[in-house]
């Protein structure tokens, strides 16, 4: 959901804004109110468009000759992203700043139907034709001194297709190669239905312009729908079925009539909304309220449990979750969340007790199956201990995978402790999952080792594992991390919020803070989670804070088997990620979906395209890809495979084409040329700090299958420069991290693994990050444009 605060916190909840990053497209619609007169009209459009598309919610900006605020405050309560701006005309929509697709309406028309197919419009100023003087179509609109487009009808204008400003006196004046004739429907004019002729099935917009007040009929029936009071309008709202936009439902429910229970459906949608956006207090006081008394609502205790657990109040939610598993329609999925409670708790036995129960309510539950392979195999292995002392090890925190999860977050724990020991198992290392509450034994273990190393990963994100300990993927409270006594390292660690994802930071920025001052080194994986984290800290803070690549970008020099020429064969490999969809695509899935089947279809005159899956969530893009474009790929099922056997298969391909971070990062530290499908902050982070801004796609990109195949093709032409340019990127990397690790293995004492361990360690002098960026000039910091 795209989301547009210009501060850094708006309101409760903040979005994160990086369309400049991604690509994303902005898209508004735009109306002209000349005067308080056309009020009503806008008041009853606005109602007409969430009443018809009630799934839609983009920012409605109203152009107005200089009206007073308040004129606007009964259409605020019927729209929460109404954005009020004084124009001299209607001929500003082509140049509204900020947005790159308008649809521009009018206050004499109605919306009838979903709006989609216009969202998904890309090229030029689309419009319906009117008929010309003699009675046939002009594609040109209404005929006037500067023919061009009606300036009483719908359009949507793609802002990048026109190459000069709009003057007021040539509204219209459009070059007549931009313009795309749109169906009738989208801008069905009233006068053609007269007084007793029925409005067409199928009108989407319904157009009363030039309509005399005193008609009646069908259409002005059609139109009467919507001329409702608030309470009316919030009612039929709240009574349509099917999906709503979370935005439109917040402001149209809350808050709840004084002195009226809401129904509970509508408090649970309400919580879910809020559980979303990490608000999970104000999800549990709805929620709390609603239960009291009510152990017949089993939905609403597995929502209510699960925000408690957020919000790291585990005893009230393994309550509300055992009242939950009452039911047998959600027993398995209660059960799932208490497996997994109990887990983060360290009750392995329990955990494995919750899964078990989920699977006898429902033997094909995959979450109670995969929590009962894992807690059974912990408590197998439990009574096996290394036999180096614990005062020898390292402590490592991060997302370990297991399983069918994400095949980067195996490859990625193995790289990091390769940057420190040769010897990566539990012999030298003691593994503490990040999600795993660290209470006062954890704490202990902690403290016996000899570091703690924290990384890497994208643990700077707020909903994956929400706890309320630290607002981060690490389950720590403050006096525990104040407790730590160990040397402790932060390593490699991402900021992956999403473009226009909402969260709360207050909870996440304290937690920071404290882990920055407690922390003796501090490197995050690439420049753009580097500026992201200072903004959340005091300048006393920020020069803590530095560059750390991803081990595995530099895998060729952490393992000498890494280093040896690769045999490759004639194959592409391509990866698509799913989780958050939402955020990644926006409305132009469709036209990603169309472009990469273009692209397919070019590369594979040159090599054969196969499909690497990271996880499988993954696999519903060759699903997407048989169904709508008649492609078949085969698919390599990346989180079936061991770590060594994952790069192996990336060494062995020509190129790799990646929407997940690491599946353009694990191929790259191989040695294999890449293409980023940019679909998050993080892919443009990581082009940006090797300075190939050109190796990614925007998945919003227009013409991304041609530039795709463009790029594709010039990689595999000349395969031996592009792998050339991947080493000479690689070592620039290899440089900061030799540098990094100097430091490290003063804080650690470690001797170095890449190096004669007699020589102990070399430890440059302090330098400020602004030496640090000095010293590699050949890396941005500034994220490209796409």
């Amino acid at each position: 959901m795209t989301t547009h605060d210009s501060t850094p916190e708006a309101g409760s909840a903040s979005a994160d804004d990086r369309r400049a990053v991604t690509g994303k497209r902005r898209i508004a619609f735009a109306v002209y109110v000349a005067g308080e007169d056309e009020l009503p009209g806008l008041q009853a459009l606005l109602r007409s468009l969430a009443l018809s598309d009630p799934g839609l919610c983009e920012d409605v900006v109203v152009l107005h000759p200089g009206l007073p605020d308040t004129d606007f405050d009964a259409a605020r309560r019927l729209h929460p992203r109404l954005v009020p701006r004084t124009a001299a005309g209607r001929h500003e929509v082509f140049g509204l700043d900020g947005y790159d697709t308008v649809v521009a309406l009018t206050p004499a028309m109605v919306v009838l139907g979903p709006l989609d197919a216009l969202l998904k419009l890309r090229t030029g100023v689309a419009a319906v034709p009117r008929p010309g003087p003699d009675g046939t179509s002009d594609p040109h609109g209404t005929p006037g001194p500067h023919g061009g487009v009606p300036d009483d009808g719908l359009l949507v204008i793609q802002r990048r297709d026109l190459d000069r400003p709009v003057p007021p006196a040539a509204g219209r004046d459009i070059s007549e190669s931009l313009l795309v004739p749109l169906e009738s429907r989208y801008d069905f004019r009233a006068l053609r239905l007269r007084d007793d002729l029925a409005v067409p099935d199928g009108a989407v917009v319904l157009n009363f312009a030039g309509t005399p007040a005193s008609c009646t009929g069908p259409a002005h029936a059609a139109r009467d729908r919507f001329d409702l009071d608030d309470e009316a309008f919030r009612a039929a709202y709240l009574a349509l079925p099917g999906p709503k936009h979370p935005d439109l439902l917040l402001h149209l429910a809350l808050p709840f009539p004084e002195g009226s229970r809401p129904p509970i459906d509508l408090v649970r949608q309400i919580a879910e909304i809020h559980r979303g956006r990490g608000r999970h207090d104000e999800a549990v006081a709805l929620l709390g309220e609603a239960v009291v008394g009510r152990p017949d609502l089993p939905r609403c205790h597995e929502t209510l449990g699960v925000c408690l657990m957020a919000l790291s109040r585990y005893e009230e939610a393994e309550t509300h979750l055992l009242l939950a598993t009452a039911s047998p329609d959600f027993a398995p999925r209660a059960f799932g969340q208490l497996a997994r409670l109990a887990w983060l708790l360290g009750r392995t036995e329990d955990a494995r007790g919750y899964a078990l129960a989920g699977l006898e309510s429902d033997p094909t539950d995959a979450n109670c199956r995969a929590w009962y392979t894992r807690t059974s195999e912990m408590i197998a292995a439990g009574g096996t201990a290394p036999d180096t002392p614990p005062g020898e090890q390292l402590a490592h925190v991060a997302l370990f995978a297991d399983g069918e999860e994400n095949a980067g977050d195996k490859v990625l724990p193995e790289a990091v402790r390769s940057c420190f020991t040769a010897d990566t198992g539990p012999d030298r290392w003691h593994q503490q999952h990040a999600h795993l509450l660290v209470d006062e034994a954890g704490l202990e273990r902690l403290n016996a080792r000899r570091a703690v190393i924290v990384g890497g990963g994208g643990l700077f994100l707020p909903d994956t594992a929400p706890n309320g300990n630290s607002g981060w993927q690490w389950n720590i409270p403050d006096d525990v991390l104040a407790r730590i006594t160990a040397p402790l390292a932060v390593f490699a660690v991402g900021y992956n919020v999403f473009d226009g994802q909402r969260y709360r930071r207050e909870r996440f920025a304290a937690s920071l803070r404290a882990l920055v001052e407690r922390s003796a080194f501090f490197g995050l994986r690439n420049h753009g989670s580097v500026a992201r984290v200072r903004e959340l800290l005091p300048d006393s803070l920020r020069e803590k804070v530095r560059y750390q690549p991803c081990p595995t970008t530099v895998a060729r020099h952490l393992d000498p088997r890494l280093a040896e020429p690769a045999v490759r064969e004639d194959t592409v490999l391509i990866n698509c990620a799913y989780d958050r969809a939402g955020l990644r695509f926006g409305h132009d899935y469709g036209h990603f979906l169309a472009e990469m089947a273009s692209a397919i279809r070019d590369m594979s005159a040159a090599a054969e395209v196969r499909y690497a899956a990271h996880m499988p969530a993954d696999e519903r893009f060759v699903d997407d890809l048989r169904r709508e474009h008649g492609l078949v790929l085969p698919v390599e099922p990346l989180y079936l495979l061991s770590n060594d056997a994952i790069r192996d298969l990336y060494r062995r391909t020509r190129l790799v084409i990646g929407m997940r971070g690491h599946a353009g990062m694990i191929p790259f530290g191989c040695g294999t040329p890449v293409i980023s499908l940019v679909s998050h902050p993080k892919l443009a982070y990581f082009l940006a700090d090797i300075d190939r801004p050109d190796w990614g796609v925007s998945v919003h990109e227009r013409a991304l299958g041609a530039r795709l195949a463009e790029r594709a093709r010039a990689v595999l032409a000349d395969h031996a420069a592009a792998v050339a340019d991947v080493h000479d990127r690689q070592r620039a990397l290899w440089a900061v991290t030799r540098d990094n690790l100097a430091r490290l293995r003063e804080l650690t004492g470690l001797p170095d693994p890449f190096g004669d361990p007699g020589t102990g360690p070399v430890v440059p002098a302090p330098r400020s990050a602004a030496d640090e960026d000095r010293a590699a000039p050949s890396l941005r910091t500034a994220p490209p444009t796409l």
